[in-house]
C-alpha cells in the first residue's frame, strides 16, 4: 500500500467512528427528553394575583381604576416588606 491510499483509509476511518459517536450520543439524548419537566402555567395563588391579574387585563383603563391602585400599593408594599400604612382615624360621631 502505499501513503496516499493509507492516509485516506485512515481518514475515512476517523470521520466514520466520529459519525457514529454522534449519531450514538444524539440516540441517548432522545432517550432522556421525556423525563424533563413541562412548565405550567401558574395559577393565582391568592386573591392579591388575581387582582393584579384583572387589573393587567383592563389595559390602560386600570389608571384611573380605584381597586387598581389599591391592588398595586398593596403589591408593592408586600414586595418591599412594608408594613401596609395604617388608615387614617374617622371622626368619632357626636363629637
Amino acid at each position: 500500500m502505499d501513503g496516499k491510499l493509507l492516509a485516506r483509509l485512515g481518514a475515512i476511518i476517523f470521520v466514520a467512528i466520529a459519525i457514529t459517536a454522534t449519531v450514538i450520543e444524539m440516540s441517548r439524548q432522545d432517550q432522556t427528553a421525556p423525563d424533563r419537566m413541562v412548565p405550567r402555567p401558574r395559577q393565582p395563588s391568592d386573591e392579591l394575583s388575581q387582582s393584579l391579574r384583572n387589573c393587567q387585563q383592563l389595559g390602560e383603563a386600570a389608571v384611573s381604576n380605584p381597586g387598581c391602585l389599591a391592588t398595586w400599593a398593596e403589591s408593592r408594599d408586600r414586595f418591599l416588606g412594608r408594613t401596609p400604612a395604617p388608615l387614617p382615624p374617622r371622626p368619632v360621631e357626636g363629637e
